[in-house]
């Protein structure tokens, strides 16, 4: 089977799917095979619930006159459909890279297209090699743009996932010390993330760009067509507002406060607010969609529990988002509880970033810090230190925490959102 023939199928499914739990009727079904599975001895079942065709990588589970296709590798196959699905759109699509607020930001920025238009955006986390294929088919004769976020912990990442959705503008929300172990430093960061410049002015097309961010304003020097803010001479100016604990901006007379916590979250919001003014968006309508977007993410996500006010961060962190975070967090009036978890993926520079956030802690004058994992259990010799959650939670339901603020903040293989019920 080849990728043009199979496109024809493709045009008479619902959706593309990797999880052969979720199959539902006139779906396609790639069959992944891994090293403790092989999701082709499911092909048939797939077909018996409805599934319009199923692609597999082994020869003997084929089985054309059931819709059941082979072909040497699944993975190239779905990008290769992918990319042939994309020369086929006449739509514009945003492509969104970056250390940090990457999936807050690709929100925001659907929430204030959709204003005006039929916005097909990534789902959840589905930005890397398997998910930016699945988001690419995702997208329907009746969507009107899409905003497709890419994800990247080693080089030439960006650059893959570039050639597959094929981005017409694009934005790196920042770079930070995350996936430090595969990149091979903060440089290697920078590199492996510029790929999405390259492929933007290799194919001339344009860059939306932070000018308040040095590296992006030098990575983007002398080019065009781009679109700016953050500066006085930039396209739009915003300027920075807070009431409570959320952040807000402010221009053309309008006040915009949003349901984020944290002045970081205030690049996020420029860079929608850029894109909805860029392609028409009225200003009032920018307003609504800012002031109605509700994180429900474990991302800068605010929780009122019995008189608590908890910040709940536990999707992602490295050593620049927790740095941000610890700083934003100090400023809320009131006790201040500090439960930060490891930050993953920065291999021989590990230790000494987690000291470097320990000795932050410290300097801030929490009311209480506490720390969850191996490696701050290495560096915290001055406050209460847990190898896991689960030892975090066995402390909790024999300690109350007074704080009237709590901060939870960790990577995501720590799970810290599960201590969330016994704070």
């Amino acid at each position: 089977m080849n990728v043009q023939d199979f496109y024809k199928i493709f045009l008479k499914a619902d959706k593309v799917t990797i999880d052969s739990r979720k199959i539902s009727k006139n779906d396609l079904f790639f069959a992944f095979s891994g090293d403790s599975f092989n999701a082709a001895t499911l092909a048939e079942d797939a077909i018996d619930k409805g599934a319009l065709a199923v692609i597999v990588e082994q020869k003997e589970f084929e089985n054309e006159n059931r819709n059941i296709f082979y072909t040497e590798s699944t993975l190239d196959f779905l990008q290769e459909l992918a990319i042939y699905h994309r020369n086929q759109l006449r739509i514009p699509i945003i492509g969104l890279t970056g250390s940090n607020g990457k999936t807050t930001t690709k929100e925001i920025i659907h929430a204030v297209l959709s204003e005006k238009y039929n916005v097909q955006y990534t789902f959840g986390n589905l930005n890397n090699h398997i998910g930016v294929p699945i988001t690419i088919l995702s997208i329907k004769p009746e969507h009107e743009m899409a905003v497709v976020e890419m994800g990247a912990n080693h080089q030439k990442e960006i650059e893959s996932l570039c050639a597959i959705a094929k981005p017409e503008i694009g934005y790196i929300t920042n770079f930070g010390k995350a996936h430090l172990e595969g990149f091979g430093g903060f440089q290697g960061v920078v590199k492996g993330k510029s790929e999405l410049y390259e492929y933007l002015k290799t194919n001339h097309q344009t860059i939306l760009v932070n000018e308040n961010d040095e590296i992006q304003v030098d990575k983007t020097k002398g080019y065009s067509p781009k679109i700016t803010f953050g500066k006085e001479n930039s396209n739009y100016q915003f300027e920075i507002i807070s009431e409570e604990h959320f952040v807000g901006l402010s221009f053309k007379h309008q006040k915009i406060i949003s349901k984020l916590t944290g002045e970081y979250n205030f690049t996020n919001l420029c860079a929608a607010a850029s894109l909805g003014l860029h392609f028409g968006v009225d200003v009032d309508k920018i307003k609504h969609a800012i002031e109605n977007y509700t994180p429900t993410n474990m991302r800068s996500q605010i929780v009122q529990k019995e008189g608590k006010t908890l910040v709940l961060d536990t999707y992602n962190a490295n050593p620049s988002s927790m740095s941000v975070s610890l700083r934003n967090f100090v400023g809320f009036e009131g006790t201040k509880t500090i439960i930060i978890g490891d930050m993953l993926e920065l291999g021989e520079e590990s230790e000494n970033e987690h000291q470097n956030i320990i000795n932050l802690a410290q300097s801030l004058s929490f009311d209480q810090i506490i720390t969850v994992g191996a490696e701050f259990k290495k560096v915290n010799l001055y406050s209460e230190a847990f190898l896991n959650t689960a030892e975090l939670i066995d402390y909790l339901e024999q300690n109350n925490i007074n704080s009237k603020n709590v901060l939870l903040k960790a990577s995501r293989g720590i799970a810290l959102e599960k201590a969330l019920d016994f704070i």
